[in-house]
């Protein structure tokens, strides 16, 4: 009891150091008590006392000193084992939020966090989609569409991405692109063979953008391709697959890069090899190599990681997956 007492004491003197201007006295404080939760390896003392420092000196408009907190925060998850949940997600989302955008710390913070969220568990290797969803909202409410955009195909949040599509395609957007913005990401979330919230994300853009004339089917073919490829991956019959990449060719033409998309998305789902030496590279070469049983080696080395940056129509794009593993 005295030691907590004791505790309460120190963490009053910080604050009202804080509050007193005194921030400088405060960060050093800080980072003096937690090198010595550290040395005695009470990681959870160190984290709620980080967690509360930050987010103080960041409310203080103290930038530099709340980031510098926040990135000890993160190294002390690295050293302890602290639960990967929903709470802790939250916590490291609300100082992203804090952190001034313009800020150096911003990107290596959200790298670091994406990298501890991973853990031993997490089926994707670019961070728990939990945590992605944390920093895609904040960048949608700083309007901040391409990077939010980006998190949101890594997240599970399908109406939250349509939406945010919606939005983005409605004041950025072309109107000849509204079938584009929803066409990258769909088959984006299929490459990193997360079909449910595919689907989501597909039908809830459909729905809610007013440009979009109620189907299935649809007056856009673009659209009308969406919703067969999804029948095709739930059928999972190679055949059908095939037929509509030839049939949506024209329409498919409109970005190369959905090729590459349908080259992975084929290899996850209908068992196409991969593209191999020498040949015509793309979904149709691989459907020919498969269909007349040619024996070459397989490349190595085949992109295990399309492009989820390529932006529509040519518009920068911002985080490149390896960066974040």
């Amino acid at each position: 009891m005295a030691n907590c007492r004791g505790v309460e004491r120190i963490l009053k003197k910080l604050k009202d150091s804080v509050d007193s201007g005194k921030y400088y006295e405060a960060h050093q404080m800080y980072r003096t008590l937690y090198f010595r939760y550290n040395a005695q390896k009470k990681y959870a003392e160190a984290i709620d006392l980080l967690y509360s420092g930050a987010k103080l000196l960041l409310e203080h408009n103290q930038i530099t000193s709340g980031s510098d907190l926040s990135l000890l925060l993160l190294e002390t998850l690295n050293a302890s084992d602290t639960e990967r949940n929903d709470d802790t997600f939250e916590k490291i989302g609300i100082l992203h939020k804090m952190i001034d955008p313009e800020s150096p710390d911003r990107p290596t913070f959200v790298v670091k966090a994406l990298k501890w969220s991973k853990g031993s568990n997490c089926e994707s290797n670019s961070g728990h989609p939990a945590l992605h969803k944390q920093f895609a909202v904040t960048l949608w409410q700083e309007k901040n569409y391409p990077e939010a955009r980006y998190h949101f195909v890594h997240s599970n949040d399908g109406e939250g991405c349509a939406a945010m599509l919606v939005e983005y395609h409605i004041t950025h957007g072309y109107p000849s692109e509204v079938d584009m913005f929803i066409a990258q990401a769909v088959l984006q979330y299929l490459c990193l063979k997360n079909k449910a919230t595919a689907t989501v994300t597909f039908y809830a853009y459909a729905r809610q953008h007013p440009e979009v004339k109620k189907g299935p089917p649809y007056l856009l073919p673009l659209l009308n391709f969406l919703w067969f490829l999804l029948l095709a991956i739930e059928g999972g019959k190679l055949a059908f697959f095939t037929v509509l990449c030839e049939q949506y060719k024209l329409s498919l033409d409109r970005d190369p890069c959905y090729f590459q998309y349908l080259d992975r998305i084929g290899q996850q789902f209908f068992g196409i090899p991969p593209p191999k030496k020498n040949t015509q590279p793309g979904v149709f070469g691989n459907l020919l190599q498969s269909l007349f049983g040619e024996d070459e080696e397989e490349e190595e080395g085949f992109s295990s990681e399309v492009n989820l940056n390529s932006s529509t129509s040519g518009r920068a794009s911002v985080m490149n997956s390896e960066d974040l593993d």
